[in-house]
């Protein structure tokens, strides 16, 4: 058993029943460059998949967009048949024309077209949690998330979840069906979606963050973030994923990457222990750099 070890991150319940270690992994850095085409080293973003595993990672999330659906295919190609307690989540309601390129669109027909792709591109016959990524703004929202609820009730995904959402979207949507996480953007600098993570903690649902290892000015040499980070023999960027972690119990970061050196060293934030005073300091001073933005 390597020293490393996602549990001691914690764990979390998706959906109240899919137990998964806090701390996973976002599969949208292991594609080409604008998340478009394949990897530069296919070699390396394997061996970083198979990693997981090793190091108590067992939550994965991904996207159809990723590539397209290349990463689908390399976390299918890296660890199928999944180990038991793997949980791979993944989004779809974004179309793809291009590097950096992103529309969303959420017509009934294209997502479920995009379930069944998924279903394939993983090797599975039921998707453990399936996130709509964006709400089409062109397509009636009720429309969406019925479509949700008709593929949950065909057994084709377990768990629903919505990304970059409000706290007024998820109630909107907890009329259809249940909303099992949501995946906004938040950091110790980018606070917009604070009212949305205290919801979730509020209702047991899942706040996957992502970009959560994102610092800004609180990241430089000399400031708040770099000493704290210098006391604990860490990279600024692991204070910032512990900061994360111990913001609430229902986060459930994905720092993504396709170099197992970087994967190891996110898994090794776990192993760091923030004081009360520390994380307090810091959360101060995140709130003032957000305020100041």
């Amino acid at each position: 058993m390597s020293a490393l070890n996602a549990a001691q991150s914690g764990t979390f319940k998706i959906g109240g029943d899919l137990q998964v270690n806090r701390l996973g992994f976002g599969a949208m850095r292991v594609t080409g460059r604008g998340i478009w085409g394949e990897p530069a080293d296919h070699a390396e973003s394997i061996r970083t998949l198979k990693r997981l595993p090793e190091l108590g990672v067992n939550f994965i999330d991904t996207a159809d967009s990723y590539g397209p659906d290349v990463s689908e295919w390399l976390i299918k190609e890296a660890l199928h048949p999944y180990s038991h307690g793997s949980v791979i989540a993944t989004k779809g309601g974004l179309t793809r024309h291009g590097p950096d390129i992103w529309l969303p669109l959420g017509r009934p027909e294209y997502l479920i077209q995009q379930v069944h792709k998924s279903l394939r591109n993983l090797g599975v016959e039921q998707i453990d949690l399936w996130q709509l990524h964006r709400i089409d703004p062109k397509v009636p929202a009720g429309e969406q998330f019925d479509t949700i609820k008709s593929l949950q009730a065909a057994g084709l995904i377990r768990h629903a979840g919505l990304s970059e959402v409000s706290v007024a979207d998820i109630q909107a949507a907890s009329k259809y069906f249940k909303v099992a996480t949501v995946q906004n953007r938040y950091n110790l600098v980018d606070r917009t979606s604070e009212d949305v993570l205290d919801y979730a903690e509020k209702h047991n649902i899942g706040f996957i963050p992502w970009y959560p290892l994102a610092a800004g000015d609180l990241a430089k040499p000399g400031s708040l973030l770099d000493t704290i980070a210098r006391k604990h023999n860490a990279a600024p960027s692991q204070i910032a994923l512990d900061w994360v972690l111990k913001r609430s119990p229902v986060m459930l970061p994905i720092p993504g990457t396709s170099k197992v050196k970087h994967l190891e060293e996110n898994v090794a934030a776990v192993g760091i222990t923030l004081s009360e005073e520390e994380f307090t300091a810091l959360d101060a001073e995140g709130r003032k750099l957000f305020k100041a933005a």
